[in-house]
C-alpha cells in the first residue's frame, strides 16, 4: 500500500498538523481552497467510507466541527465553512484514504459546486417516496 497520508501519519511526509488524538489527525491541505482548508483524516487506514468505523467516522466530524470553530475565532477570513467528503472516484476521492476537508468561505472566493443540468428540476414527492423505501430496505 502506498498511501500519502500514511505516510504523513507515520512521520515518513512532512504535514503541517493542526490536531491529532488516538482516532484521528488534521493538517492543512496542500492545495487549499482557501488559506485555512485542513483536512481530518482517520489515524487507522480506510480507503472509503463503508471500510471506516464508525465510531471513527463520527469522532472526525466532531473534531470538525471544533476546527471550523477554531477558523471562525483565529482570525484567517472566515464567514462561513464547508465540510467536504469525497467518497469513490467518481466522486472525486483522488487519495484513498478517508479524508474530510474543512475550509473557511468567505464572500466572493471564487468556490462554487458545479451542478447538473437536472438539478433544477425537482421530483415528485411519489419519486422521493419510492427512492426512500429502496434505501430503507437496505438499512
Amino acid at each position: 500500500m502506498n498511501c500519502v497520508f500514511c505516510e504523513i501519519l507515520a512521520g515518513k511526509t512532512p504535514a503541517s498538523m493542526v490536531f491529532t488524538d488516538e482516532i484521528c489527525s488534521a493538517f492543512m491541505d496542500i492545495q487549499p481552497i482557501n488559506p485555512g482548508h485542513m483536512l481530518v483524516i482517520p489515524n487507522q487506514h480506510a480507503a472509503s467510507l463503508s471500510e471506516l468505523d464508525k465510531a471513527a467516522g463520527g469522532h472526525m466530524f466532531q473534531v470538525a466541527q471544533h476546527l471550523s470553530e477554531a477558523l471562525r475565532q483565529c482570525g484567517i477570513r472566515c464567514e462561513g465553512v464547508n465540510l467536504f467528503l469525497a467518497d469513490g472516484e467518481v466522486a472525486g476521492q483522488d487519495i484513498f484514504h478517508v479524508h474530510l476537508h474543512v475550509f473557511p468561505r468567505f464572500t466572493g472566493d471564487g468556490f462554487s459546486i458545479k451542478v447538473g443540468l437536472k438539478y433544477h428540476l425537482k421530483p415528485s414527492r411519489s419519486e422521493l417516496d419510492t427512492i426512500a423505501t429502496i434505501i430503507k430496505v437496505v438499512l
